[in-house]
């Protein structure tokens, strides 16, 4: 018997991508990067978080809210692969899926109160698009959490950095408190693995700016923050 089960969002994460370009490809890679869950009214109840603040991280089980309108295959492309191979959906982490639902563990950073929205949770490490619906929030625990895996296609994963350089003019447009970690993301190299083209200009939205750069020899040069 075929069962369907609907969901609702218990809180929205704010974060400084506006759009899908510039996440970092997992979550927990970019150590400066900084987020807050916000929950839903219904959700700002005494007590919903009591002894969360006795761990140290959190999965958050949320939606690629940019592909819940998009069609889904058999098999999709990872980037990881270079965008030429093909594997099954179900082995990949590809936002195009059945259900567009993403797993990610971040880092608590802070269980605050605020006037306006309650108690909300500062992240760091979140790997998702600006107001992603979060649908739950469960500890994360060491023991069980942490295992020993066979990392199919992953098992070498490419974590050479990026040298980026940014002049003083540039990073003094660049809002307070968001420059570490936007170096932090441009040094991931957010561009497609298979573009290495070093006179072709890149740009996303971050933090409410548009950055552009261009890549060449492992240097990622900012050419703009407007």
């Amino acid at each position: 018997m075929k069962k369907n089960l609907t969901m609702h969002p218990i809180a929205v994460i704010h974060t400084d991508f506006a759009t899908k370009f510039g996440i970092p490809r997992q979550a927990s890679l970019a150590e400066e990067l900084k987020a807050t869950i916000v929950f839903e009214k219904e959700y700002r109840k005494d007590g919903i978080l009591k002894g969360l603040e006795n761990f140290s991280h959190i999965w958050l089980l949320w939606g690629f809210s940019a592909s819940f309108d998009a069609d889904w295959t058999p098999t999709v492309r990872p980037p990881r692969l270079g965008g030429t191979k093909r594997v099954g959906v179900f082995a990949s982490r590809s936002p195009f899926r059945p259900n567009p639902i993403g797993l990610s563990a971040v880092k608590i950073d802070a269980i605050r109160k605020t006037k306006e929205y309650g108690t909300v949770i500062d992240v760091i490490g979140a790997d998702m698009m600006d107001l992603s619906p979060i649908y739950d929030i469960k500890p994360y625990i060491p023991y069980s959490d942490r295992i020993s895996a066979a990392p199919g296609f992953a098992e070498q994963p490419d974590l050479r950095k990026l040298q980026v350089r940014i002049s003083p003019v540039v990073a003094e447009t660049i809002p307070a408190g968001k420059l570490a970690g936007l170096i932090e993301v441009l040094a991931l190299d957010p561009r497609p693995p298979y573009q290495n083209d070093p006179n072709r200009k890149y740009g996303f939205v971050f933090a409410g700016m548009e950055i552009k750069f261009k890549v060449e020899d492992n240097v990622l040069t900012v050419l703009s923050a407007k």
